[in-house]
């Protein structure tokens, strides 16, 4: 593994998940040819803004949290990636999850480049009130380097479309118009478009199926293990388990629970969302220990939690033929090579989860020119795009022998540097 020397502010701080990505790079230049010459265009942010968050709480004291946001790069056109809101948000997660966003945005061939977001928060903790002055005071802080044309924010763990529109009115009351193409995954009251909810769980379930029929398996007899029950864990349980799949383990921050037979997704979804969570859930076994869900045997894992799930630590006891990462860098390079040597197919997360930023790109489409589609229009849209994506990097991999990680790499950072090249350098 090469050794990176970190920018400044970053050297105080542990190995992380912007070294997983600069590994990832590594990996891909040899094979980027003579594009190799501007490899560094990649490997640091082209702006990196940290803010002081602080609001009245409701009892009248005053507290403060720290935001950020990562503009990764842009030659192929505005910053677009989520906020998060989370207790162990940092400064090289978001900088990681902006650079996936760039290589994700090139690798399906939408017109965006990549950033990201987030408050080091835990939201459990702040009233409803509380979240949307630490929503609107973030937008503020932000908003210099945000807008339609700059940076497109959008929901990320723990954000929502409330959350969204608090933002686009935030931004919209400093600009003195309404301002709806700056934030995507927004009501539809609001210029939100149909199906966008569901577009990241739906482009996993799409990719997933795909990839099940290349690998000689029946999509519709799977036995699928899902860690993360949220946006896109969920719906992607969901899916499946309505096209005849079985869903035999869910995990969630309270529970695993496991069921060989199939689990009863849609009574799940419904007891998660009434008690916040799947502990109690009936009628199934609860694992002791969460960490037993990496030895579920099944066809198709989807990690659809946090990045580094899946590590040297675990790979070797995992007993699937696909694994699907529905969330944003969830397998570390270690893990990468053990699960190859395994045999195991690992499907990364910029062609896996890039459903809802595909959508999003549709949701900003429709705000510019007013107009809005069915979500029939929508969703075959999305199918066919993500189709489209998936068979260039099966292609890409079984040319030039590589993963499909290292593949959708070679797509993405290829169109990324092309860009930058035919831009040249300014001034």
């Amino acid at each position: 593994m090469i050794k990176h020397e970190l920018p400044s502010y970053l050297q105080q701080q542990s190995q992380g998940p912007w070294e997983v990505y600069l590994e990832q790079i590594d990996r891909v230049t040899p094979h980027l040819g003579s594009l190799a010459r501007w490899i560094e265009t990649l490997k640091r942010p082209k702006r990196i803004l940290i803010v002081d968050v602080p609001i009245e709480r409701d009892d009248g004291s005053i507290a403060h949290f720290e935001g950020y946001r990562v503009q990764h790069n842009t030659s192929r056109g505005p910053g677009k990636g989520g906020v998060r809101f989370h207790q162990d948000v940092s400064l090289s997660e978001v900088m990681a999850l902006s650079a996936w966003m760039t290589v994700k945005n090139a690798a399906v061939n939408v017109p965006y480049g990549g950033a990201k977001g987030g408050i080091r928060v835990d939201p459990r903790q702040l009233s409803k009130a509380e979240l949307q002055r630490m929503t609107r005071r973030y937008t503020s802080e932000i908003n210099i380097i945000i807008g339609p044309t700059k940076d497109i924010p959008a929901p990320d763990v723990n954000t929502n479309e409330e959350i969204m529109a608090w933002m686009m009115d935030t931004y919209s009351m400093n600009q003195g118009s309404t301002a709806s193409g700056v934030v995507t995954g927004k009501p539809i009251s609001l210029g939100g478009s149909l199906g966008r909810q569901e577009a990241t769980g739906r482009g996993v379930f799409v990719i997933g199926s795909e990839c099940a029929v290349r690998k000689g398996l029946d999509p519709n007899r799977l036995r699928i293990a899902i860690q993360g029950f949220g946006n896109v864990g969920g719906v992607a349980a969901r899916l499946f388990a309505e096209s005849g799949a079985r869903v035999v383990a869910i995990q969630d921050h309270a529970t695993t629970i496991v069921d060989e037979g199939g689990l009863d997704v849609a009574a799940a979804l419904e007891h998660a969302r009434r008690t916040g969570s799947l502990a109690g859930f009936p009628g199934c076994a609860h694992l002791a220990k969460q960490d037993e869900f990496w030895d579920i045997d099944c066809d198709l894992l989807i990690p659809a939690a946090l990045e580094q799930q899946i590590n040297a630590a675990n790979a070797g006891r995992i007993k699937a033929a696909i694994v699907l990462e529905g969330a944003n860098g969830p397998t570390t390079p270690g893990a990468d090579d053990i699960l190859a040597d395994r045999g195991i197919l690992v499907v990364p997360d910029v062609i896996a989860n890039a459903g809802g930023v595909t959508v999003s790109y549709f949701e900003w489409v429709q705000d510019f020119s007013s107009f809005f589609w069915t979500e029939e229009e929508i969703n075959a849209r999305l199918t066919r795009i993500m189709r489209d994506a998936l068979a260039s990097v099966w292609q890409i991999a079984e040319d030039r022998g590589v993963s499909l990680r290292t593949a959708a790499f070679i797509v993405g950072c290829t169109r990324v540097l092309q860009a930058r090249e035919m831009r040249g350098l300014y001034p």
